[in-house]
């Protein structure tokens, strides 16, 4: 799979990067990330998909090449950042049409692009979105005022795991069959280390995305609510 990079810049917001293949007149797959995750850690699945679809890949703030700011812009401001990135590019496309797949956070956030820009995308598949309750959501915004949103126990795990190695090859062993990465397929852990990492500043390497930044998303949550807008989606039968 050919990937080209790209970025986006505006005046009130980080620098976003990503990746898209050579335009080939095939529909486009706009695919967001998870948490913690960049676009081309999910090479693997993409290359499958390459076959049918030309790929666009977003690293939302902080992510993958993405500049992490000095503070999180929120899920729904960084699901308009997506779209401003992948407007100002959609022009190589020519008149392909577009899907949408998003994991995870992503998944939250093609929803909450779905429900603002309801003709940007044909259709979406989410894979595993966070679903955020009323309740659930009413309790991370008192949590957040409250100060203590950061004893989240995703957010408290975050903050303390290991984030350095010796290189990547000392990474790839010790990540395997660990934690989150139980279960993890060779190219999958492989795609990680490859492109979920960065030289460090003194030595060895180091994860790309900030453990500060992938804890307050943990430990934060989108203005809407997500239950209703996932409902009214399903109704008209544009995600699965």
């Amino acid at each position: 799979m050919n990937l080209q990079p790209w970025s986006y810049s505006s005046d009130h917001a980080p620098t976003v990067r990503g990746w898209h293949s050579i335009p080939s007149g095939k529909p486009v797959l706009h695919f967001l990330h998870g948490n913690g995750l960049c676009g081309r850690v999910y090479t693997p699945m993409l290359e499958q998909l390459s076959a049918d679809f030309d790929v666009w890949l977003c690293d939302i703030q902080g992510h993958g090449d993405s500049d992490s700011g000095t503070d999180f812009l929120g899920w729904n401001s960084n699901a308009e950042l997506a779209v401003q990135a992948f407007q100002a590019q959609r022009s190589i496309f020519a008149d392909a049409p577009v899907y949408a797949c998003g994991h995870s956070l992503g998944g939250v956030l093609t929803t909450l692009i779905m429900a603002q820009h309801p003709q940007l995308f044909r259709a979406a598949v989410l894979l595993d979105p966070v679903i955020f309750t009323p309740p659930i959501q009413a309790y991370l915004r008192v949590a957040q005022r409250l100060g203590f949103a950061r004893f989240h126990s995703l957010a408290r795990r975050t903050l303390v795991r290991r984030s350095q190695w010796p290189d990547r090859a000392a990474a790839y062993a010790s990540l395997t069959g660990r934690g989150a990465f139980k279960g993890w397929t060779a190219p999958a852990l492989q795609a990680y280390v490859d492109f979920g990492l960065r030289p460090a500043d003194e030595e060895g390497v180091t994860l790309k995305c900030p453990a500060w930044l992938e804890a307050t998303i943990f430990s934060s949550a989108p203005q809407r609510l997500l239950t209703k807008l996932l409902r009214q989606l399903l109704q008209r039968k544009l995600c699965v």
